[in-house]
Order: C-alpha cells, then sequence, then structure tokens
C-alpha cells in the first residue's frame, strides 16, 4: 500500500517553502525529542502527498549546531515519510564542482562534536550500519530529476559536515581537501544517521555555493554569496523535487526499511518500559 506521504523535503538555507503545494495543512507534531524546528507543512503536489520541514525554523532562527535533529526525523517518522530529501547548501572542495551545480553525495564525514547523533541509549543500544550512509536507490532518482530538468549534477562525492556556524579557516579547508573531501557543509550530520535508524531513506540535493575559502583566485564564502547563489536556485530545486514527486517509484529498492533488523543488540527483557515506549514507532516491530 502506498505511504500517506511518499516524501519528506527538509529545506535548507535559502528554501523555506515548497511551491505548487496544494491543500496544505500545518502540522503541529510534538516528539519523544522535543518540538522539531518548525511546523510540518503537509500538502499535495501533482496530487501525491509529501511534507516539508524548515530545518533553520521559519525565518532562519536556529543554527546548525542548536537544530533539533532528532526531533525532526522522529517528527517526520511519524507522519509515516519512508523517503526524506535533504536540500542543502554546500561549498566545494573541487575545480569541477561549480558554483550554481548539484552535487548527490554518497559519503558523508561527520567532524561535528555537540550534537546528539542517535535516538539510542538510555538502556536499549543499537549498532546502526552506515556503511554507505545514503540511499543509493533515491539518490539516483535525485540525480535524475535534477538533470531532467536542465540543472548540471554530480553523481557521488564525500560531504563532510562541520560544526558550524562559522566557515573554515583556509588551512582548515585545504586539510578537508587533501582528505579527498568533495564537499562542505553545517547539517548533513546527524540527519543522514538518524534517518537510517528511522529506517527511511535520505538523500542530500547539495547546492554548491561558494570554493568555501581555498581557492585563492575567489572569494573567500560568505553569507551574500551563499544567498545570492541559492536565490538563484530555489526554481531548480522547486522544479526537481515536482519531478521527483512525479516520477517517484512506489517501492523502496534498497534495505533503508530494515536497518533495526539486526542493529539492536540489547535484550528485550532488558529494556526499560519507558525507553520502549518513547521508541516505540522505531522498535515496535522487532520487539515482542
Amino acid at each position: 500500500m502506498e505511504p500517506k506521504i511518499i516524501l519528506g523535503v527538509i529545506g535548507g538555507s535559502g528554501l523555506y517553502q515548497m511551491e505548487g503545494l496544494t491543500a496544505t495543512e500545518e502540522q503541529i507534531v510534538d516528539t519523544p525529542f522535543g518540538k522539531p524546528s518548525s511546523p510540518i507543512i503537509t500538502g499535495k503536489l501533482d496530487g501525491k502527498p509529501i511534507a516539508f520541514l524548515a530545518r533553520h525554523g521559519i525565518g532562519h532562527w536556529i543554527s546548525p549546531s542548536e537544530i533539533n535533529y532528532r526531533a525532526n526525523i522522529f517528527a517526520l517518522k511519524m507522519l509515516g515519510v519512508q523517503r526524506i530529501v535533504s536540500i542543502s547548501a554546500c561549498g566545494s572542495l573541487r575545480r569541477d564542482y561549480v558554483p550554481g551545480e548539484i552535487v548527490i553525495p554518497d559519503q558523508v564525514f561527520d567532524y561535528t562534536h555537540k550534537r546528539s547523533r542517535s535516538f539510542f541509549g538510555d538502556g536499549v543500544v543499537a549498532h546502526i550500519s552506515v556503511a554507505d550512509p545514503f540511499c543509493p536507490d533515491l539518490s539516483n532518482q535525485v540525480v535524475n530529476s535534477v538533470a531532467a530538468v536542465g540543472g548540471v549534477v554530480h553523481r557521488g562525492g564525500a560531504y563532510i559536515t562541520i560544526e558550524g556556524p562559522r566557515f573554515s579557516t583556509r588551512i582548515e579547508s585545504n586539510t578537508y581537501r587533501a582528505w579527498g573531501i568533495s564537499i562542505i557543509g553545517m547539517t548533513t550530520a546527524p540527519e543522514a544517521f538518524l534517518a537510517r535508524e528511522a529506517e527511511i531513506c535520505y538523500s542530500v540535493m547539495a547546492h554548491v555555493t561558494d570554493y568555501d575559502v581555498w581557492h585563492v583566485s575567489e572569494e573567500p564564502v560568505s553569507v551574500e554569496m551563499v544567498i545570492k547563489t541559492l536565490q538563484a536556485n530555489t526554481q531548480l530545486a522547486h522544479a526537481s523535487i515536482a519531478y521527483l514527486v512525479s516520477h517517484l517509484t512506489p517501492e523502496r529498492k534498497c534495505s533503508c526499511g530494515d536497518a533495526l533488523a539486526n542493529a539492536i543488540i540489547t535484550q528485550p527483557n532488558a529494556i526499560p518500559e519507558e525507553t520502549r515506549r518513547r521508541l516505540g514507532p522505531l522498535v515496535d516491530r522487532y520487539l515482542p
């Protein structure tokens, strides 16, 4: 049976609403981990139900370190979302990933240190597999969607998530390049890991806004530069999502939906009742 909401979209810097939504409703969702960044807007795009969440809050008032990532992902899980596309700004660490272009990464390097990275704890231990942190099936469909509407898109590359909110120093930027990192941003981790724990397919549509600070012939990244490029790419993001929604395959051809099947190591009778209740939407199908 087709899920009630076929796609969740998390909008990052510069994207705070979805165009073309009809029959919209504002969902105020309270989770065991607190409130998400903003009310979740549900509606129909091309006649198909989707959900939209503004990651930084309406008006962009939440810093990357202060985002309640667990509440955001859990709220979408509670609404029955099985696939998420994150729209994010990023800096390029490669000459061939040019500002204005789109990258669909296949790896993430978590270089943050202030964030809650898991739903688990408090008496239940789960070791989730994230060797390949982004859903390959959904990512391929996102690539096809961006290309179909005329965007220049790159498939693959490693995305380093830094703590922020400051931008990098030159030595940091050049170090990341030496590590083989392709793009840099502030929000993909722990979002991708939490989506995997929630058994939700997750892909990032990363909009290249700048060359960070390593490119000596280009201006160092600034807020003005990021917003200017994102505004130019807004229509591309909307068109890509609209195409994706209208062509999204109904079945999930991946293992994301069973990610917890062999991840929970705690014996069921050792899990505190309150923890089990709180994590019910994640663990009930696996516990007797």
